[in-house]
């Protein structure tokens, strides 16, 4: 880990990117249903939308990268891109991990469109990781959405803000509802790891 620099370890879709409202979009048209007909009130997986007896998720995620570009045209979630450009303009290293590359012969298409759709944002970020183990790329903080994503990296001793959605009401805090939460909590953050006082293990530490 870059110890010269604030590091904050950003995951993209559910996050950044309005993944699930494009994807219930992208899913009635190919389950052939009005789309108010799919629940938003989803799980990871989205077994909510009968996607099962239609070859499953990774068919539908498939159908989406390669077909309707998911990657390339969904819309940011509200505030995320100037948040995140009022943070690095701040000196924080933002290092985006995705864990987009799980299909095979998708990864091409996956790549182009996230390159593409951060730089027509105008996001800003130091770092483009795509792995399934974000804690090994290193982060002083993670942004994640991901139930499973969040329980691996706190078991691992990641401080971890989770970013609500329907997928993850469950898991306990530090959690932000909106990217203006999310940006005091970060500021919070760095404030604390540079007066020392960062604990990486999850809380900050006494003083």
């Amino acid at each position: 880990m870059d110890e010269s620099s604030f590091i904050l370890g950003v995951d993209l879709d559910g996050v950044v990117g309005d993944f699930y409202g494009v994807m219930r979009q992208i899913a009635a048209e190919w389950l052939n249903k009005p789309p108010e007909s799919l629940t938003k009130e989803v799980s990871y997986g989205l077994g909510e939308w009968g996607i099962a007896e239609f070859g499953g998720y990774d068919r539908l995620h498939r159908f989406a990268v390669t077909q309707r570009n998911i990657f390339r045209d969904m819309l940011p979630i509200e505030n995320a891109p100037a948040v995140l450009r009022k943070l690095s303009s701040r000196g924080i290293r933002i290092r985006i991990i995705t864990h987009r590359l799980f299909l095979k012969y998708s990864h091409r298409n996956t790549i182009t469109q996230t390159v593409e759709w951060l730089d027509n944002y105008d996001i800003p970020y130091w770092d483009l990781c795509f792995m399934n183990d974000k804690g090994a790329v290193g982060a002083h903080v993670y942004i994640d959405d991901a139930p499973e994503n969040i329980v691996r990296l706190r078991r691992h001793g990641c401080r971890t803000i989770v970013f609500t959605n329907s997928t993850n009401r469950k898991l306990p805090g530090p959690r932000a509802d909106s990217w203006l939460e999310m940006e005091r909590l970060v500021m919070e953050a760095q404030t604390e790891w540079k007066t020392g006082t960062l604990d990486l293990f999850g809380a900050p530490t006494a003083g």
